[in-house]
């Protein structure tokens, strides 16, 4: 949420006091404004304890004293002193109760402060974001009948902010034309600025480069002139986005490094020299009123004393005054000095915090690269050789044995690539690629690897593609692959006996060749309990499937939510108990040259007429420092009459290459002595044509630029599928 708000929630206790209280006795306001002046100060401070300390004493003392909109300020100081130390819950309370009392005074112009304060604070849930909005717009009634548009004009640009914050840009468009027809001379002038910078955004929003770039640079220069840190960083931030998204990456890198130079500046010394600016004034006030009493206590002595005693009294009176004020320097300086070494403390404490954040960021990366490939290489082992039993007539009696073994090995496997795959996008380490890829195939290939399952759970799958979506795309097939499988696999495994659609739908197209397509995923299946369709997104959130015996991780939807995100898109769900469920999403599918698409997925095509008997002369070398994984890969060979040889690690792979004759070489990349990318050099030197391919469990996400760049022609992650397996090495024996 913006700095704006969290402003919002001081600026009314600063200026609330001016107009209450009037017929009280001067002893009684003094002591509350008082309390309300020491918490405040210590607020600005940082000193949170103190804060409450004085803010829980002026609610007592607003109770004792029947003065019930201190009473008020209280609660509200309360709420805005927890709520920005982090604990929402308290402040919230404190919040509500500073609203509860407003209403039972009748008073509106609290009520509308309190409720834009609960505004403020629920917008930062997206679980209470219509509640947000109701306190917002009951602010905005109050104003409006108390024609305070000021009021209404902050209010205004906190609701815009929140929609903007959970991508409704079409309702933050509309409080934004609102917000033109207030009249101007009631606005304050940066109320008026933060519009501008609402309007940057909301064009950003919507691919308006050149609006946004108009708006947030106006934004930036005026914040550079007035050395406005929160607008700054709101202004500079945004550009940094707006020119990586229109592939300006100079601009991008030069906006990006102002934001970090003021976010740098917000921690030094003007938070500093502003407290003690408050300090400084408040010491002078209170010099001012000490001052006064001296004068009238000054004029009470020249009527009781003779004129001969005027003097010296004068004199003790400068002199008490030189000593109030070298008294007040000492402690300004006092104070300063100690408010410098604090804060020279705590920015020691938060780099410290920053650099042990990152190390235990790269140890847990380091981590789950290194278990998921301890796991797989087993899992290599356990899935292959349970591929090939069951193909074994002779343990035709052991079938289900065998099938339990394989269901549970791939289902290990699966929960090891979720986790993995959320882990790296938690860690904002996953982006989109772009390569050529054919729509078709890629929807027959998700529809094909459905079929034993289709089957199982009696299952028809239907695939449906508008005729006016273009086949040849460029983007990442991967990601959307993971989409569709999750939602797909989610809809067959809930549904017995009954239907499943795939279907894509072209809502418009565009002139730079992007057509924005709707992705619908629905079955005829038993639905989704309309209180738990929040709640399925959520990591390891599984609903009862009590006709099945296995229900999934729960990863599934975090996933197809998490990649979603990164294509600046949304799931959404429709379903009603026995009805079924509908998935849906829209993406902006990008043309690519259909000559060149081709050229791509030629290769990938296995031939169909590839004799045996041709298979039969050719020879293999596989390359692998874990015998069980040899095993399993010449078995798979000889199934299909291939040849095979076997070296234990990269340096006996090059002896065997040097002296023998091999068709194929299926390098492992891990392996003592010498790793397959090593290896794949050293062989380079003297064979630029024997095919390599590298079969290997480590992440191909951090490496694959690495293993292609040392001469590997092709990359098989294990466990692989057996039926992808054979297409690629097919595809290079022939």
């Amino acid at each position: 949420m913006s700095k704006i708000k969290l402003l919002a929630l001081l600026g009314f206790l600063c200026c609330s006091t001016i107009a209450i209280g009037q017929s009280d006795s001067i002893w009684t306001r003094d002591t509350l404004e008082s309390y309300l002046n020491r918490s405040n100060a210590a607020y600005d401070l940082y000193q949170y304890k103190e804060a409450i300390e004085y803010a829980s004493e002026l609610v007592e003392k607003g109770k004792e004293y029947k003065q019930r909109d201190y009473e008020f300020l209280g609660y509200d100081l309360l709420g805005a002193i927890y709520a920005e130390s982090d604990d929402s819950v308290q402040g919230k309370k404190y919040s509500e109760k500073a609203l509860e009392l407003a209403r039972e005074m009748g008073e509106d112009s609290l009520i509308a402060w309190g409720a834009l304060n609960l505004g403020i604070l629920y917008s930062d849930n997206k679980n209470t974001l219509d509640l947000a909005i109701h306190y917002f717009e009951e602010s905005i009634a109050l104003n409006e009948k108390l024609k305070d548009f000021d009021e209404v004009y902050l209010t205004y640009i906190n609701l815009i902010w929140t929609y903007l914050d959970n991508d409704e840009p079409d309702k933050a468009y509309k409080i934004l034309k609102q917000a033109e027809t207030l009249p101007v001379k009631d606005i304050d002038t940066l109320n008026k600025v933060y519009m501008d910078l609402l309007y940057g955004r909301y064009h950003l929003t919507q691919k308006n480069y050149r609006a946004a770039e108009l708006k947030l640079k106006y934004i930036a220069d005026l914040a550079d002139a007035e050395d406005n840190t929160d607008l700054a960083l709101e202004a500079y931030e945004n550009l940094a986005s707006l020119y990586k998204e229109t592939y300006n990456f100079k601009q991008a890198y030069k906006n990006l490094d102002k934001y970090h130079d003021y976010k740098q500046r917000a921690y030094t010394l003007k938070k500093l020299e502003e407290t003690e600016k408050a300090r400084a004034k408040f010491e002078l006030e209170q010099a001012h009123k000490d001052l006064e009493a001296a004068l009238k206590e000054q004029k009470y002595s020249e009527e009781l004393i003779s004129k001969s005693r005027s003097l010296t009294s004068m004199l003790i009176f400068v002199v008490a005054i030189l000593l109030i004020s070298l008294l007040g320097i000492y402690i300004f300086y006092r104070t300063r000095k100690k408010y410098i070494e604090n804060l020279q403390t705590k920015n020691k404490e938060l780099n410290a915090a920053r650099e042990k954040a990152e190390k235990l960021s790269k140890v847990k990366t380091k981590f789950l690269s290194t278990v998921s490939h301890e796991l797989r290489t087993p899992l290599y082992g356990v899935i292959g050789i349970s591929t090939l039993l069951k193909e074994d007539k002779n343990l035709e009696a052991y079938s289900d044995d065998l099938n339990s073994l394989k269901f549970s090995a791939d289902y290990l496997l699966s929960l090891i690539n979720d986790v993995l795959l959320l882990s790296k996008m938690d860690a904002d380490s996953i982006s989109l690629s772009r390569i050529p890829y054919e729509l078709d195939i890629l929807l027959q290939n998700i529809v094909r690897s459905f079929e034993s399952t289709l089957q199982e759970n009696g299952n028809q799958l239907h695939l449906n593609i508008d005729k006016e979506i273009p086949n040849h795309l460029v983007g990442d097939p991967i990601r959307l692959s993971q989409v569709l499988i999750n939602l797909v696999g989610n809809a067959i495994k809930f549904t017995e006996n009954g239907n499943i659609w795939l279907e894509l739908k072209l809502l418009k197209s565009r002139k730079n060749n992007t057509f924005k397509t709707r992705f619908i995923i629905k079955d005829d299946g038993p639905g989704i309990p309309l209180d738990k369709q929040s709640a399925i997104f959520n990591e390891f959130t599984q609903i009862e499937n009590n006709k099945r015996g296995h229900n999934g991780t729960g990863l599934g939807l975090t996933i197809v939510k998490k990649i979603l995100k990164l294509y600046n898109s949304k799931i959404h769900l429709r379903s009603e108990l026995g009805n079924g469920s509908e998935f849906s999403f829209e993406l902006n599918l990008t043309v690519f040259d259909e000559k060149s698409a081709s050229k791509e997925t030629i290769h990938k095509v296995l031939n169909t007429n590839y004799k045996e008997e041709t298979l039969s002369l050719k020879r293999v070398l596989i390359v692998d420092d874990n015998r069980i994984n040899q095993k399993v890969t010449q078995k798979t060979l000889e199934k299909y009459r291939i040849k095979s040889s076997l070296a234990d690690d990269g340096s006996e792979a090059i002896s065997m290459c040097k002296t023998n004759h091999f068709d194929l070489v299926l390098m492992d990349i891990n392996m003592p002595k010498m790793n397959g990318t090593e290896a794949a050099r050293h062989i380079r030197k003297f064979n630029k044509d024997l095919p390599i391919i590298a079969l290997t469990a480590v992440e191909l996400d951090e490496n694959k630029t690495e293993i292609l760049n040392s001469g590997i022609n092709d990359i098989i992650h294990k466990p692989y599928n057996l039926s992808k397996f054979l297409e690629i090495i097919l595809s290079y024996l022939s």
